[in-house]
């Protein structure tokens, strides 16, 4: 691995620990056999749909598919805030530059949980599209991946996000460049994809993302979601559907206009603190500390 790719200290046996009530492994295995049958119907379905629809139709098929995977693995979506913002190729009059969506990043869940909020065209690393089922259908949904061990390949899809914004097209980056399991202050925001936004003359909209022991508990447990350092797929899947009460929350904050920031570095910055300010949802110190 290159020294200069983003590292998290959060580990599987130290963060992505459930503390909660717990399934019992029967309804536990059902919910996982509906999750994974669920995103393999999107995976078959959505050539044969997606291109039948216009682009509001699209994005409300989007939108359901994602929060029906959600509730099919077992975990509630809660969102808060003002609509998101819509990039121009969704909007009635087109022509206007897309929205560039950034957001902390903690598990795999994280994706379909953007989608059901503003679904869009999300940048991740090659390594997903290798992924079973969501692989395919991360490809599918015009996924722009990068590949983040060659630094050399970093300018190219810079110019490849900033030509989808230029199209209109919401883009989805989560800027931290690795996974942190919500504890924790996070990661710095990684300034590359902003200057895609710059470039583009595109908005920005800041997500904050957590994950809740249930609805009304407003602490920022991340515990059966977190998806951390070397975790498998297989073992994050079989704790997110044992973990009972598991609640997904969304805050969607003002978006910062083009332009308003000087410099990608300052944008990083403005977004990275508007994203960790949603209403304090970080303990007093980091579990890390």
């Amino acid at each position: 691995m290159s020294h200069w790719l983003p590292a998290s200290p959060c580990t599987p046996p130290g963060c992505a620990v459930h503390d909660g009530r717990a399934r019992h492994p029967v309804p536990a295995g059902a919910l996982l056999l509906a999750g994974c049958a669920l995103t393999l119907a999107g995976v078959l379905c959505a050539p044969l749909t997606l291109p039948l629809l216009g682009g509001a139709g699209r994005e409300r098929l989007i939108r359901c598919w994602a929060h029906g995977v959600l509730r099919a693995f077992g975990v509630r979506v809660r969102v808060t805030g003002p609509p998101a913002a819509r990039g121009g190729a969704a909007s009635a009059g087109g022509g206007a530059p897309g929205v560039l969506v950034v957001a902390n990043h903690v598990s795999w869940l994280d994706i379909p949980l953007v989608a059901a909020v503003c679904p869009g065209r999300m940048l991740a690393k090659s390594d997903i599209r290798r992924w079973p089922l969501l692989g395919p259908l991360a490809a599918l949904g015009g996924t722009l991946f990068v590949e983040r061990e060659r630094l050399r390949a970093l300018p190219a899809t810079v110019r490849a996000v900033a030509s989808a914004l230029r199209g209109g097209a919401r883009v989805v980056v989560f800027p931290e460049g690795s996974t942190w399991c919500g504890r924790g202050p996070g990661g710095r925001f990684r300034p590359a994809a902003f200057q895609a936004a710059i470039d583009a003359g595109a908005a920005v909209q800041p997500l904050r993302i957590r994950y809740l022991h249930g609805p009304r508990d407003h602490r920022a447990r991340a515990g059966a979601a977190a998806f951390v350092g070397d975790d498998p797929l297989t073992a994050s899947l079989w704790r997110v559907v044992r973990a009972a009460g598991l609640t997904a929350g969304i805050h969607v904050a003002t978006p910062i206009p083009a332009g308003t920031v000087p410099g990608r570095r300052a944008l990083a910055r403005l977004a990275q603190s508007t994203v960790a300010s949603d209403s304090a949802n970080l303990p007093a110190a980091s579990v890390h500390h």
